[in-house]
């Protein structure tokens, strides 16, 4: 008769982790159908000095954030 191999607390340990954190599958990411140049409602944390900084020329401090973005992204 075969014996079954011992475990210790610690290997049972992370044979629940691994089961319990390991990720499913994904599936391909596909694009929103949005129109080209549509813009996206997000929610977005900004330093007030950085803030501060945009909106001292007036209106247009979100299309000018936008456009900093833009080029840090290199597009």
């Amino acid at each position: 008769m075969a014996r079954r191999p011992i475990m210790d607390s610690r290997s049972e340990a992370e044979k629940a982790f691994k089961a319990a954190t390991t990720k499913p599958a994904e599936l391909p990411v596909t694009k929103s159908a949005s129109p080209p140049g549509a813009k996206e409602m997000v929610s977005l944390r900004i330093d007030r000095d950085v803030l501060d900084f945009f909106q001292e020329d007036g209106p247009g401090w979100q299309d000018r954030i936008n456009a900093a973005l833009r080029k840090a992204a290199g597009k």
